[in-house]
């Protein structure tokens, strides 16, 4: 399996593909995309299991530091490169990796490597002292943040010798010069952010186990902040709002990947980087077809070039809205990339809910101006009060209020007001932003890169969000809930789950004799435990809640009256292939 470099450790020279509960997902990708061909910087992992081991010890593994070791001997033969010092220093990246998806939940630690002599070396081997310096910058911020636990702004202005100095001040502690001890703190972070409070959080709202602890990659560095023909970006395959099989994504030149997903810069379309860098615009989307073609899934790409050359640095599976979910669920299928069976999997009842919930009605907005406009980043509508703090929302919510969040970027810290919340607004960043992509995750309307200090001004009062079109308008206003039946990739949906169910499901008005549970909601589960063989149930229950249609199908039910039908049907003909 790839390289082992000791009990605990991988090298990723794409020779083989562990599993990915072993690796994670980003060095599982890594793995991937070198196994193809495509330019990938060189990686090694520690695993899942070292994780494992910090976690039940409180302390990592005996051999580790040495595996280490040996992965950066490994890194340094494959670039050329020497770890922290000259003529051609390496830098690394130090990457968290579950075998989950967790966008942005735990930390990262980027440029790891440099002190003052690597500063000197790296701007004599690239013949650019600002970009050096830029870098050591970057690095110390990070440092001081992820590993140190520090809340401090650095002075872009100052010297590394200052940085350090208020580093100390704010944290007791110092930024070590020896880049291996730098290296081992960091992996140290990412081990410990498996259990923040935001990537509990996050697993406990998306039914993700504790146990099952994050992988490390440490990548060489690649540089989107090196000059005029650098940078960095976000390549969907797919558009992972509307699902329209164009490529959609966000490019920021002279700049690094957590400049875009923190939010604090906003990008220019992928457009951008095709009037600059056209021969790199289009490997890059080359490569793009070729990992969802190899995947049979639309890909979230994470990239980087440097002076010109393109490196690609993750790949998985995109966070898409629902409306997206639906539409290439089907449109795989008319390609012959997926079967029907496939695509009913990948679109969820709950998906499905949120594409049917209620929209602003037509006309609505006409006469009317929005009170604030920014950039479509998850669609549906919300209506409620702004508020501006995450635990504020979170409080609020519980109350029965409805909230809208408000914040001038999200972050992971954020994530339980972003959960309570039914629409979310920030004044920065883009539609690859953490605020964009959990937004869609949890299905929030979002809209963002609103302004410098717009929101303060919409601060309790009520509002309505409009994420298709990124307008916020004050006030309630009128909405409707949309048709299943009008819509091609719904109604396509629904045939294929109705052909697999093995129970009706329907609107129409029942012909016959019907237990309604509308009326005696209270009494749900003494209802299904004396449902007779073969009863028609109705109620709203059965469009909101799977595992009331997994009762009633248990319980020997023959039909289901409901509204909307696509949402119980899907959990149907789940239930259909699980029996």
């Amino acid at each position: 399996m790839a390289l082992p470099l000791g009990e605990w450790t991988l090298a990723l020279d794409g020779s083989s593909l562990p599993d990915k509960a072993l690796i994670g997902g980003k060095a599982w990708s890594v793995a991937r995309m070198s196994a193809l061909g495509l330019s990938v910087p060189p990686a090694f992992v520690i695993t899942t299991r070292a994780c494992a081991h910090f976690l039940a010890e409180g302390t990592e593994p005996p051999s580790l530091a040495d595996e280490i070791d040996a992965g950066i001997t490994w890194l340094e033969t494959h670039t050329g490169r020497t770890f922290g010092k000259g003529p051609r220093p390496l830098l690394v990246s130090v990457r968290s990796g579950a075998p989950i998806s967790m966008p942005g939940m735990m930390d990262t630690v980027l440029n790891l490597g440099i002190n003052d002599a690597a500063e000197i070396e790296l701007a004599a081997d690239f013949g650019d002292a600002d970009f050096a310096r830029d870098t050591h910058r970057r690095f110390l911020d990070l440092y001081a943040h992820i590993v140190l636990k520090g809340e401090l702004e650095i002075d872009a202005g100052a010297e590394p010798r200052a940085w350090r100095a208020a580093i100390e001040r704010e944290t007791g502690e110092s930024v070590p010069a020896d880049v291996r001890i730098q290296l081992r703190s960091a992996v140290r972070a990412v081990f410990e952010s498996w259990n923040s409070r935001r990537a509990r959080r996050y697993r406990e709202h998306h039914g993700i186990a504790h146990d099952l602890g994050t992988a490390v990659a440490v990548q060489a560095m690649v540089f989107g902040n090196e000059g005029e023909r650098s940078g960095t970006g976000v390549l969907f395959s797919r558009n992972p709002l509307s699902g329209t099989p164009e490529a959609y994504g966000e490019y920021l030149g002279g700049a690094q990947g957590e400049d875009i997903v923190s939010g604090k810069h906003t990008p220019k379309p992928l457009a951008a980087m095709r009037e600059t860098m056209p021969e790199v615009h289009d490997e890059l989307l080359a490569a793009a077809r070729r990992l969802e073609q190899e995947h049979r899934e639309v890909q979230d790409i994470e990239f980087t070039v440097q002076r010109g050359k393109l490196y690609l640095l993750q790949t998985r599976a995109a966070k898409r809205s629902p409306r997206a979910a639906a539409r290439i669920a089907v449109d795989m299928v008319a390609e012959g990339m997926i079967d029907a069976d496939e695509a009913l999997s990948r679109v969820s009842s709950e998906q499905v809910r949120i594409l049917l919930s209620p929209q602003l009605a037509e006309g609505s907005v006409d006469m009317i101006s929005p009170a604030l406009t920014g950039e479509a980043a998850s669609p549906g509508v919300g209506v409620g009060v702004v508020v501006m703090d995450s635990d504020e929302a979170e409080q609020r919510a519980k109350q029965g209020e409805k909230v809208v969040l408000a914040r001038a970027t999200t972050s992971p810290n954020d994530l339980h007001g972003m959960i309570a919340a039914c629409a979310i607004l920030t004044e920065h960043g883009g539609s690859t932003s953490h605020a964009a992509v959990v937004g869609r995750a949890l299905g929030r309307p979002c809209v963002v890169g609103c302004g410098e200090g717009t929101l303060a001004a919409l601060e309790g009062k009520t509002v309505t969000v409009d994420g298709q079109t990124g307008r916020i308008y004050s006030g309630h206003l009128p909405v409707v809930t949309p048709s299943e039946l009008d819509d091609a990739t719904l109604r396509q949906l629904s045939a294929w789950a109705s052909e697999r169910a093995s129970i009706v499901i329907t609107s129409a008005p029942a012909t016959e004799s019907v237990v309604d549970f509308d009326e005696n909601i209270e009494d749900a589960d003494a209802l299904f435990a004396s449902l007779p063989s073969g009863a028609t149930v109705s109620g709203a229950l059965f469009a909101n809640d799977a595992n009331a249609v997994r009762a009633a199908i248990a319980a020997g039910a023959a039909t289901i009256i409901t509204k909307p039908v696509l949402p119980a049907l899907l959990i149907a003909a789940e239930c259909a292939s699980e029996a």
